[in-house]
């Protein structure tokens, strides 16, 4: 007879197990029988509750979202000017929660399977829409009609970090990241002054 209220407990232990088993791999080259015996649970149990790998592997990166959201959220309410606004989203971008090896390899795999899974492109396209606009409610105002394109380079600045972060062997420098992508803010903003 099954525990009650183990499910959600096993299915955070599955999320959890399938970001260390992509970080340790480096790719999606993992299985559910690997993430499974991480979690400490049966292969049959991880298929019942999320169905296969991919299924698995987006609950991943949504319970990565989440962290994300909540940290950007925090920062925003922080925030007192357009512009901490912005370095708020900068920050919570390179947080050490965020930036740690095994997140950026996740990363980096979900960019690759947004290729071909309509579930993973969906998914990152609503980030993507979340993170512009919210760069351009903290730039529209310091930059009005620069801002789109102000937010267009932060992201790509943001992401590209991950990219090159995935594909080093060096701990990541979330401090570094930041400091190099609120340079860049500080260049747009000058150019406009």
């Amino acid at each position: 007879m099954p525990k009650l209220g183990m499910e959600p407990i096993r299915r955070e232990a599955l999320v959890k197990a399938t970001i260390t088993e992509i970080g340790r791999a480096g790719s999606l080259d993992v299985t559910v029988s690997q993430i499974a015996k991480r979690a400490g649970v049966s292969s049959a149990l991880a298929h019942h509750y999320f169905g296969g790998k991919e299924q698995i592997f987006l609950a991943a990166m949504r319970h990565i979202l989440t962290v994300y959201s909540a940290q950007v959220r925090g920062a925003l309410l922080l925030a007192k000017t357009p512009r901490d606004r912005v370095e708020g989203i900068i920050r919570a971008s390179f947080e050490a929660g965020n930036f740690r090896p095994e997140v950026i390899s996740a990363w980096l795999n979900f960019y690759v399977q947004a290729q071909t899974s309509d579930a993973a492109r969906r998914l990152l396209r609503i980030y993507q829409r979340r993170l512009h606009s919210n760069l351009l409610a903290g730039l529209r105002p310091l930059i009005a009609d620069r801002a789109d394109a102000a937010a267009l380079g932060i992201a790509a600045m943001i992401d590209g970090h991950y990219i090159r972060h995935a594909l080093k062997d060096a701990q990541p420098d979330g401090q570094g990241a930041s400091d190099m992508v609120i340079a860049y803010l500080d260049f747009v903003l000058e150019r406009t002054t």
